[in-house]
């Protein structure tokens, strides 16, 4: 395969992946190719769909993507600590912390005080934000299928037990996440 090198301004992002490919294999010895190649498309994916996700969906409600992620697990969870929707929601304790001051002012979450001790709180929702996450996510739900009906019920099941393998396989090397 030939692969050009110039200023970049004809490259799109799969050309970019094939000529990042041949130079950090050919011109810098890396040889895990592949494995570029597939965390780029991973990356450049998971990227593609949240933000699609967000801009459609979130943004025109006044909602950021992470706000609408600290919400869903406040509504399907329930009643929970700021440590605990941190974890579930896959962000850091400062964000659910931060987050949570402006969806309480906006009447989507309710902060009451927690049981273990004086410090501890517990977020859960309003019922103006049930009322929110069920028509946030009536929509969302439809878009996730769009996205989704691209591939047949097969390929679906296929990516998720793919992804669940990837996930997992983690638990072979020293893994930082949020949890």
């Amino acid at each position: 395969m030939t692969v050009r090198q110039g200023n970049g301004d004809d490259l799109d992002f799969w050309t970019f992946v094939d000529l990042a490919g041949h130079r950090l294999a050919e011109e810098f010895g890396f040889p895990n190719r592949l494995a570029t190649r597939l965390l780029l498309t991973l990356n450049r994916a998971s990227a593609i769909v949240t933000y699609d996700l967000e801009s459609t969906v979130h943004r025109p409600r006044g909602h950021s993507w992470a706000a609408f992620r600290l919400l869903f697990v406040t509504w399907l969870a329930g009643p929970l600590e700021p440590a605990r929707a941190a974890a579930l929601a896959g962000m850091s304790r400062a964000a659910v912390s931060n987050l949570a001051k402006t969806l309480v002012a906006d009447g989507m979450l309710a902060r009451t005080p927690g049981e273990r001790d004086g410090r501890s709180v517990i977020l859960s929702l309003t019922d103006d934000g049930h009322r929110a996450m069920l028509s946030v996510f009536t929509e969302q739900n439809e878009r996730e299928r769009q996205w989704a009906d691209v591939l047949t019920e097969t390929e679906q099941q296929m990516l998720i037990m793919l992804l669940d393998k990837l996930i997992a396989g983690r638990e072979g090397f020293d893994v930082r996440e949020r949890s």
